[in-house]
């Protein structure tokens, strides 16, 4: 296996008419929308929580920490990033306080829905329990209770699998993190 260095995945472009939603609140806190980045046309569709960083202070293109600790997990798992396209609940990373439940609600049936109907993935990995509980629509599961088996959620074969943010913060979940896209590789045939 070639050695890892992380790289900056191509950023899928907002739709047009999606491009200045106000629905949700978040526009005003003046972030800039990320609709996905990866390949667009993947089997395999990631679900995260929002968007991070993506610019540093001098507004150049970074991989920040948590998509570095993800690319590296994908590497050791085996899969080819050509597999994977990553998307958020939130389309904007939010900066300042907000009301959750009501963004993410908003988010989820305004953006996120239409988008998994659009692109029709084989598979779906949810990562984290804001993403989990959003999109299986069901405030008291969790990645710890749901991962490592496949569920239809909303007629599509999902996963869950631990936040990248929370294996930074816990390097002992990181093992946990490849089995979980381990057994996806497994599951998809490419």
């Amino acid at each position: 296996m070639k050695p890892f260095c992380p790289e900056i995945w191509p950023e899928d472009p907002t739709p047009e008419c999606q491009i200045n939603c106000q629905e949700c609140g978040l526009f005003e806190q003046g972030t800039r929308m990320v609709w996905g980045e990866g390949n667009p046309q993947a089997p395999i569709m990631v679900i995260l929580d929002n968007p991070g960083a993506r610019e540093d202070r001098e507004g150049k293109t970074m991989v920040c920490g948590t998509r570095q600790t993800l690319q590296q997990a994908v590497h050791e798992a085996g899969l080819n990033k050509e597999l994977i396209y990553i998307t958020y609940i939130l389309k904007r990373r939010p900066i300042r306080k907000y009301d959750k439940e009501r963004t993410r609600e908003i988010c989820m049936h305004r953006h996120l829905d239409e988008q998994v109907k659009l692109q029709k993935p084989e598979l779906i990995i949810c990562m984290g329990n804001v993403a989990v509980q959003s999109f299986f629509e069901n405030a008291e599961v969790d990645v710890k209770g749901l991962r490592g088996s496949w569920h239809d959620v909303k007629g599509y074969r999902a996963t869950v699998a631990y936040h990248p943010l929370a294996v930074r913060r816990r390097p002992n979940l990181y093992g946990l993190l490849v089995d979980d896209l381990a057994l996806v590789k497994a599951a998809i045939q490419y």
